[in-house]
């Protein structure tokens, strides 16, 4: 038997008990160590993701960790066993951007694990083998349900392309931004900033690697060669811009609420600055994050602060919503 978290429409979730998967040809039964939840699965449960970004029914949990219980026809064998985590989009594989290794951006839809497809808010999970990647026989899966964020900062700081001496700025102190800090402080930056309204992000920023915290306007009269936006609050893009020494760079991970939100053009003409934008992650950000985790440039067992069953959903979304939450993970096997 596998239970798994369904949401039926926004508001309204249920456990349901049912046969355990079966993988088809290709794919990979995966059980699920932990998963994590995030903002999007807030938006997901309330009804706010945008038209053709979700499908209800739907099990969320895009960001796990987990096992590979059985594999299907055409899948070796040998991944049985192994400690996997796993590429959310569905990309076609034929177009374009699949081809040039951006199935995140796809030129046949958005498909992704856990909000076109069933995610891993459950006991097991099936997903097509191509997208696992397997990590160290005694990794932390606790900890590894934390590579889907680090990912998408890694493609980030890939686009930032810091390069050691230089100055950087981390606007936001959440789960992405102190991921953020841990990948940045790698490269050896002469300064390393991190900016957040809640002055209790200071202590978890300094620990992740910066070497100084500022509250929002705390840090006008400096300037950084790489800024990175992780908030995804109104204003928080704009701050990003405005820290950008003259020709810097800046790159945008976050989605504001507010549709109004914007950055001036003047700013970013007279700056002569460099804009780039995440939308998820590819399979070479993946790499990047796995090898990472795997070397112990990135943390993430730092970043969490609760783990609760999988029959506590509602609760653990609210608890991910807190101030004083980091990352809150569902483990399937407190309840089971």
């Amino acid at each position: 038997m596998s239970r798994s978290l369904v949401v039926d429409e926004p508001g309204r979730s249920r456990l349901l008990v049912d046969d355990a998967p079966v993988p088809g040809p290709g794919e990979a039964l995966v059980r699920v160590a932990a998963a994590g939840l995030c903002g999007s699965d807030r938006e997901l449960f309330d009804g706010a993701r945008p038209p053709g970004f979700c499908a209800y029914p739907i099990v969320p949990g895009h960001e796990w960790s987990g096992t590979v219980a059985a594999v299907g026809p055409e899948v070796d064998a040998s991944l049985i066993g192994a400690r996997v985590v796993g590429e959310g989009f569905r990309g076609c594989m034929v177009c374009g951007p699949c081809r040039n290794g951006a199935p995140n951006l796809c030129a046949a839809g958005y498909d992704e694990t856990g909000f076109t497809r069933p995610g891993a808010f459950a006991d097991h999970l099936v997903v097509p083998a191509r997208l696992l990647h397997v990590l160290a026989p005694d990794a932390d899966l606790r900890a590894a349900a934390l590579l889907e964020p680090a990912a998408v900062i890694a493609a980030a700081v890939r686009h930032a392309a810091l390069r050691p001496g230089e100055t950087a700025a981390v606007v936001g102190a959440g789960t992405l931004g102190l991921l953020a800090v841990q990948l940045l402080s790698a490269s050896s930056p002469s300064a390393l900033a991190a900016v957040d309204p809640r002055a209790e992000r200071g202590g978890p920023a300094l620990s992740a690697g910066a070497t100084v915290f500022y509250r929002p306007g705390e840090a006008a009269e400096e300037s950084y060669d790489v800024v990175l936006e992780t908030a995804g609050a109104p204003g928080t893009a704009r701050a990003a811009v405005a820290l950008a020494r003259r020709g810097g760079r800046v790159v945008v991970t976050g989605i504001p609420g507010d549709p109004s939100d914007a950055v001036p053009t003047a700013l970013l003409v007279t700056r002569a600055l460099t804009v780039h934008t995440v939308f998820g992650a590819g399979p070479a950000d993946w790499a990047y994050a796995v090898r990472a985790f795997d070397a112990g440039v990135l943390r993430p067992a730092d970043l969490i602060t609760h783990e609760l069953p999988l029959a506590d959903f509602e609760k653990a979304l609210r608890l991910s919503a807190s101030p004083g939450a980091g990352k809150v993970l569902l483990r399937p096997d407190l309840d089971r």
